[in-house]
């Protein structure tokens, strides 16, 4: 990798929970790829000895108590200091010997994250549940900003000082990778993806993800996601439901009173008209929360512009 030229600090980070089957061979495996960069594992409450394995395989470990992914991604954004970040999982998946080429397509390119996009001929590696939900996400993101990545998903990541440090993360658990492409996307940040293999657990190691669960969490986030970037979208669309509803309700009504003068319905009539109101109070709603995403977008870009590209200062 040509970092004579370009003297930066790497840091390796790799958060994990009950690991111990694999961390040893993680680490190392970075550390020989990358042998100038420093290794952080930070263990998230683990019950075995993930730590003690990380720490002698040459790792610097630290510990995140609050349970999460996302919580642990937080404190390493938040605790280390470099120039060039590289996160990965703990669990032996991700090809260490892509490392430099991710660094290298950074630097060179002067962008601010690049995603290790998995490829796998190993069925158990990438489960299908897990492949469905990935693609599901990644076409809702490319409706929302016009454009995406191939995998969303991917926990094998390099990104530069300035994302690192202007990213406010909210996420708690893994839909964190979610959460950092959506940052990306939102600001327009100058991103790129190489494929990378991706190879099954070592034995002994199991994962913590859950096809049902973690699907589920998948379809909250892109509900979310639509809620929060896309207010006049998703507000717009509830108010037209219920707006649709107070007509269906109004029809009959309306042709009762122009054929006899009366309305023999009145509670009908009443709820009629709460859900005419209650559609444009969506409306509404959608138009001034608009305005408020606008603003909050406009002070994520500030606080990114502010720190400078990878490769300055």
């Amino acid at each position: 990798m040509s970092q004579s030229q370009l003297p930066l600090r790497v840091a390796v980070i790799l958060p994990c929970y009950n690991e111990e089957a694999a961390i040893g061979q993680t680490v190392a495996a970075f550390r020989a790829t990358l042998p100038d960069a420093t290794v952080y594992v930070y263990d998230n409450n683990s019950r075995d000895r993930t730590a003690d394995y990380a720490r002698a395989a040459g790792a610097v470990v630290r510990t995140e108590r609050m349970q999460g992914k996302g919580h642990v991604v937080r404190r390493m954004f938040a605790d280390i200091e470099a120039d060039v970040y590289v996160m990965a999982d703990g669990d032996a998946t991700y090809d260490a010997s892509a490392a430099p080429a991710l660094i290298d397509r950074l630097v060179e390119e002067r962008l601010d994250m690049v995603v290790g996009a998995r490829r796998s001929e190993i069925e158990l590696a990438y489960r299908p549940g897990h492949r469905l939900g990935n693609k599901l996400l990644t076409g809702m993101l490319a409706q929302l900003f016009g454009r995406s990545f191939s995998d969303i998903l991917s926990g094998y990541r390099v990104f530069s000082r300035r994302f690192v440090k202007s990213f406010p993360i909210l996420s708690e658990g893994f839909e964190i990778e979610t959460e950092i492409s959506v940052h990306a996307l939102e600001l327009r940040m100058p991103c790129a993806e190489i494929e990378t293999d991706y190879a099954a657990r070592p034995e002994g190691s199991v994962s913590k993800l859950s096809t049902y669960r973690d699907g589920w969490r998948i379809l909250r986030t892109i509900l979310n996601l639509y809620r929060i970037e896309r207010p006049v979208l998703f507000f717009g669309l509830a108010g037209a439901l219920l707006l649709l509803v107070a007509l269906v309700l109004a029809e009959p009504l309306a042709e009762t009173y122009f054929a006899t003068g009366l309305v023999p319905r009145l509670p009908t009539a009443i709820l009629s008209t709460g859900l005419t109101l209650l559609a444009f109070l969506s409306f509404f709603s959608g138009v001034i929360l608009d305005t408020v995403t606008r603003g909050r977008r406009e002070m994520r870009r500030l606080a990114y512009l502010a720190l400078p590209a990878v490769g300055e200062g």
